[in-house]
C-alpha cells in the first residue's frame, strides 16, 4: 500500500489519467473528488465488497430446486 500525505487542494495522478483531489477535510472526514475516464468503474469498498458476494452467489449453482411436474 501506498501512503501519501495531501492537503487541501492537493491531488494525485494515477495511471496518468485518474486525478483524485482533496477537496475538503473537516470534523475527521476527508472529502475528495475522482476525475477518471468514464469507462473506470469507481465504487466505495463497502459497495463492492456487496456486489463481490452477489456476484459469487450468483455463480454458485443452485442445488435445492425442486421440479414440479
Amino acid at each position: 500500500m501506498l501512503i501519501l500525505t495531501r492537503k487541501k487542494e492537493e491531488s494525485i495522478i494515477i495511471n496518468g489519467n485518474i486525478e483524485i483531489q482533496i477537496i475538503s477535510i473537516e470534523e475527521g472526514k476527508v472529502k475528495i473528488g475522482i476525475n477518471a475516464p468514464k469507462d473506470v468503474e469507481i465504487f466505495r469498498s463497502e459497495v463492492f465488497d456487496k456486489i463481490q458476494e452477489a456476484n459469487k452467489e450468483a455463480s454458485h449453482p443452485v442445488s435445492n430446486i425442486k421440479i414440479l411436474s
